[in-house]
């Protein structure tokens, strides 16, 4: 929804300030087709130019634009208009891309199946003339035949030329009118020289090379056709930032006269407004607690792994999910001021200030382009002063045996190959500049709740005090019963755990008991009645407020949670809890420090369960108590130190963080803005699976290098050959076409790697 605001300037009357405010307009849009950070850089130059625009953003993640415009200046339109002759598609942030992106994805696959096709019809024809060539060069092929196979050739040629290709061709056109050599300026010269070149020879005699331009279609299609379902697979992780809760908020009327509501959007609260907020669901902004008493779940906020008691005159964070009771809440601070508002500016300006690594393959593919051009141009003209029949084939020769196929395939065929075995393993790579980052990586920071941890609270002893034998009711029974009445975390967990030792008469027993009274008291436990006596379940303190006795919790219990059953008598069961870590976390992190790592724990939880954690898992190097800026500055200082960050996290205060490390790994049950701001997401929440990504990504690493280094070593020696002359066009044709299969080859090697085989496999290719 466009909305106005107000102008920084200083006005001197009221109806300017008016005018202004009326004037200047902002707008999010939607811009699909950005594949680099060229994209972005050349989008955002040209709409800033336009007359009347004031500001052009765009986050290269997420794929969305802030724009502000004067609109007595210009209108939406035009802006849109101007993206779009860019040779991109644009919309308003609140239209569905889906149906754009589907037609896209259609026509891609459509422009693949044409170009394989004819690949493999022109092959066939293809084969004769290289096997028996034509009578003139002592072959046994007629010239009748001859001419009838290059002109077949030529016929299934065309569909890919005027629609397969047309994606490069749009690029290259793009680039120059730019003024801007990108990778599809000579991949176009390539394609048509050789299309047009093979024309000709068509009619007025000569080789023809249709099947080598074909196949160059055909390679580049099929890397870029891998690359967009790569994409595809993670839109909606990166979307789930625009889908935060946008639940209509329960506004009192008038507090405390008139209680009231009426349900508006939280976009439309202000300061010192009163909501009522159900249990269940999210706050809507910052407040202070007015009435009532509940816990509320800040995990995804502070780290806290257990809820929080708030009751009045508590201070409540947005995006906290109110977990037992209606609570109704002053607001303080709404909209960007929110501490929600500020942790998303933080995870976008982290995201802005992320280092623009540009892919291995296009620097090194850059430095050459012009280069490929000048000499090819350069070449023909002294051939057209030694032997001027030779001058166009020699030119052509350059240009088609230096193309950059191989350079172009050298990194996404690794790379697609080494993320679907990251996938099947669990690891969701979200952004290809992952695989070289996760393989460089020097640190690896954890978060604890729910990263090493589940995130979730068991029962790891009980204790039974009563003698069950003298006792006329069954306890275990009756705590089964009353842990099931709560929704708390807490008595979810005994509750499990009963069930899980309990006998099925038990269980049955447990389902018979009719309670005369039962009441909840939010953060503390449950109160029945039974048979006259009256029963308490959960904290220590409040279930001992029933009698004098005391209880001394052992000191080896500080780092748990306790919960109790007692009655007027005394403690009947007591429970011990923890957030358990996960089955691998000590194995991964032995793992990462044999392979030379150094393993950090930053934590917002309490400063004794993180140093037990940490010690558990052998983890020196571990911070407590943190708040999302403080991981971020810490983040920060360890890359100002030349350290290269993998970040692994799972909650919201983990968000600016991962957007600042050098690759972010996000757990899979984790929290969705976590999620949209990760390199990868660690979809089986499996730590096992981070270790086997590692080894994974360093071996792709090597893998791009071994392609470039063979690229590179291949153009060494073809561009002499070709400026001299030693080579044919055919023979320039098959070095490419060969060049670049032996990199798609070559990144196969990666499908060979196995969670269950990884060492093995690892050694034996000497990594």
């Amino acid at each position: 929804m466009t909305e106005a605001h107000s102008s920084p300037l200083h006005v001197a009357s009221p109806e300017l300030k008016q005018e202004i405010i009326t004037d200047l307009v902002t707008e999010k849009l939607s811009i699909a087709g950005i594949r680099c950070a060229a994209c972005v850089q050349l989008i955002e130059y040209s709409v800033a130019q336009l007359p009347g625009v004031e500001s052009f953003r765009i986050n290269p993640l997420s794929q969305k634009a802030d724009l502000r415009w004067h609109q007595d200046q210009i209108d939406l339109k035009r802006v849109i208009q101007s993206i779009v002759r860019l040779g991109y598609a644009a919309f308003p942030a609140n239209q569905s891309l889906t149906e754009f992106q589907q037609r896209s994805k259609k026509k891609a696959l459509w422009r693949l199946f044409i170009a394989g096709f004819a690949m493999m019809q022109i092959m066939m024809y293809a084969f004769p003339a290289y096997l028996v060539p034509v009578p003139s060069i002592d072959g046994d092929l007629t010239p009748d035949l001859d001419r009838l196979l290059k002109l077949a050739s030529l016929v299934i040629s065309i569909p890919v030329i005027i629609f397969s290709a047309v994606p490069f061709f749009k690029g290259a056109l793009r680039d120059l009118r730019h003024r801007h050599i990108g990778m599809d300026v000579p991949v176009s010269l390539g394609i048509l020289l050789t299309f047009l070149a093979s024309v000709w020879a068509t009619f007025f005699g000569g080789a023809v090379y249709y099947d080598s331009a074909i196949m160059f279609v055909f390679l580049l299609l099929g890397a870029r056709y891998i690359e967009d379902m790569v994409k595809s697979r993670t839109s909606a992780a990166l979307q789930v930032l625009t889908q935060l809760p946008r639940n209509l908020v329960h506004k009192v009327r008038d507090f405390p006269h008139d209680r009231s509501t009426v349900q508006v959007d939280p976009s439309t609260l202000q300061v010192h407004d009163i909501v009522l907020v159900p249990a269940g669901e999210q706050m809507p902004c910052d407040g202070v607690i007015l009435e009532g008493s509940s816990e509320c779940d800040e995990a995804l906020m502070t780290g806290e792994s257990r809820p929080v008691l708030k009751q009045v005159g508590d201070s409540v964070i947005a995006g906290s999910i109110n977990q037992h009771s209606v609570l109704i809440v002053e607001a303080k601070k709404v909209g960007q001021e929110t501490q929600l508002a500020h942790l998303i500016s933080m995870m976008e300006n982290a995201t802005l200030e992320k280092p623009k690594l540009v892919q291995l393959a296009d620097k090194h593919a850059s430095r050459f382009l012009i280069a490929i051009i000048a000499i090819a141009i350069v070449s023909g003209m002294v051939w057209s002063l030694i032997e001027p029949a030779r001058a166009l084939w020699i030119a052509i020769s350059v240009i088609v045996v230096t193309c950059p196929c191989a350079l172009s395939l050298a990194t996404p065929g690794v790379m697609s190959a080494g993320i679907g075995q990251m996938a099947k393993a669990g690891m969701l790579v979200t952004k290809g500049l992952a695989i070289e980052s996760l393989a460089k990586a020097t640190h690896f920071v954890f978060d604890k709740t729910g990263t090493l941890s589940f995130g979730r609270l068991k029962v790891v002893e009980s204790l039974w005090v009563r003698d069950q034998v003298q006792d006329e009711i069954d306890m275990q029974a009756l705590c089964l019963r009353i842990s099931g009445l709560s929704a708390h975390p807490v008595s979810k967990a005994v509750h499990d755990f009963n069930i899980e030792h309990l006998s099925r008469p038990q269980q049955q027993l447990a389902s018979n008991f009719a309670f005369s009274s039962a009441k909840e008291f939010p953060g503390l436990g449950v109160e029945i009645q039974c048979n006259a006596r009256v029963f308490r379940f959960g904290r220590l303190e409040f279930a001992l407020e029933l009698s004098d006795t005391n209880w001394d919790v052992s000191n080896e219990y500080d780092e748990k949670t306790i919960s109790v059953l007692a009655d007027a008598t005394g403690v009947i069961a007591v429970f011990i809890l923890e957030d358990c870590l996960r089955d691998d976390a000590i194995d991964v992190v032995r793992e990462l420090k044999q392979m030379g790592k150094q393993v950090l724990l930053l934590s917002g939880d309490r400063a004794e369960v993180v140093r037990a954690s940490a010690e558990t898992c052998g983890i020196s190097q571990y911070f407590s108590e943190l708040k999302p800026d403080q991981k971020f500055d810490m983040v920060r200082d360890l890359q100002s130190q030349g350290a290269i960050v993998a970040m692994v996290g799972d909650g919201m205060n983990d968000g600016p963080a991962l957007s600042l490390a050098n690759v972010s790994i996000a757990m899979g049950q984790g929290a969705p803005i976590s999620q949209s701001r990760s390199d990868c997401l660690l979809m089986s929440n499996r730590l096992s699976d981070l270790t086997f990504a590692v080894k994974v990504s360093q071996f792709s690493y090597r893998l791009i290098q071994e392609n470039l280094a063979w690229a590179l070593l291949y153009n060494l020696i073809a561009i002499p050959a070709a400026v001299i002359g030693w080579l044919e066009p055919w023979h320039a044709a098959l070095g490419m076409s060969l060049s670049s299969l032996l990199v798609v080859v070559n990144g196969l090697r990666v499908l060979r790697l196995q969670p269950v085989a990884i060492a093995l496999q690892m050694g034996g290719e000497g990594n």
